[in-house]
């Protein structure tokens, strides 16, 4: 990875945040919860921004429609993370394997 490309991807972490920062409080709020989850125990392909910024896409869409943000996600924001990387190989699974000593324990 090249400066350019570090420069390039700090210009879209910033326009993210800023979209981020145009939501409404409550919205900006659940986001960011969100976002913590997923840096906590995400899905090992977090870093391609795509999961992010669907989510941010799909907020948007629902201030446009006028609902409330719980509406869109339900009550436990953990549970809504947790469905959207159901089937992929979170963090979270990695770190239970290196304690365990055995690969694919994370399931059990």
């Amino acid at each position: 990875m090249g400066i350019q490309d570090i420069i390039e991807g700090k210009k879209q972490w910033r326009a993210h945040m800023a979209r981020v920062k145009a939501l409404p409080r409550d919205y900006e709020i659940v986001y960011k919860e969100i976002q913590r989850y997923f840096f906590k125990v995400g899905p090992v392909g977090l870093a391609d921004g795509s999961l992010l910024s669907g989510i941010l896409d799909f907020f948007e869409e629902g201030v446009a429609a006028g609902k409330g943000v719980l509406e869109l996600i339900g009550n436990d924001v953990a549970a809504f993370c947790d469905d959207l990387v159901k089937d992929s190989r979170t963090y979270a699974d990695i770190y239970q394997e290196s304690i365990s000593g055995e690969p694919g324990t994370a399931e059990k």
